[in-house]
């Protein structure tokens, strides 16, 4: 398998892999991605500013997807009942949009997706990278908790919904 900088022509696999998570959370009653967001429109933005990857088998066939980048998350300035271990100035890794598609679950793909993140971070000596979830999205939380992520508090999305932040110091 391998982490790739999505392209346009992945757009569809990408649409099928998020519609796929956003059945998964609507079955475990998480109104996470349930209200329109992410879109095509969104995924086409991520690509354009080179900030989508995909993970592809030997097959290419796109097995999972991610948003990566190293620009500033804007709802990230402020942080309720916490604080983010690294100063907010510095630049930080950012993942959103992460899912896997569900014949593809439980195979460690996310698992893989943080480490290729970590390495480019690592790569550009960068110390931090953060992510935020929705406090019903457990699985996630357990993720993150168990490659070594700290909780830093809350922080609200740009369409004001409560989310739990999380950041992890790369050594």
């Amino acid at each position: 398998m391998q982490l790739k900088r999505s392209t346009l022509q992945d757009i569809p696999a990408i649409m099928t892999i998020i519609d796929d998570a956003k059945e998964l959370l609507a079955s475990l009653h998480i109104d996470q991605w349930q209200n329109g967001y992410p879109n095509a429109e969104q995924v086409e933005n991520d690509i354009k500013n080179n900030e989508s990857y995909v993970v592809v088998n030997d097959d290419n066939i796109v097995m999972a997807t991610s948003m990566f980048t190293f620009k500033k998350e804007p709802t990230y300035k402020e942080v309720i009942d916490g604080n983010w271990l690294v100063d907010e100035d510095k630049v930080y890794g950012v993942i959103h949009r992460m899912a896997i598609k569900k014949k593809f679950r439980k195979l460690g793909l996310a698992t893989f997706l943080f480490n290729e993140f970590h390495q480019q971070l690592k790569d550009q000596k960068i110390e931090s990278l953060k992510i935020d979830t929705h406090e019903d999205n457990l699985g996630m939380q357990s993720l993150i908790k168990k490659l070594g992520y700290t909780y830093c508090g809350i922080i609200y999305t740009s369409y004001n919904a409560k989310r739990l932040a999380f950041e992890k110091v790369i050594s």
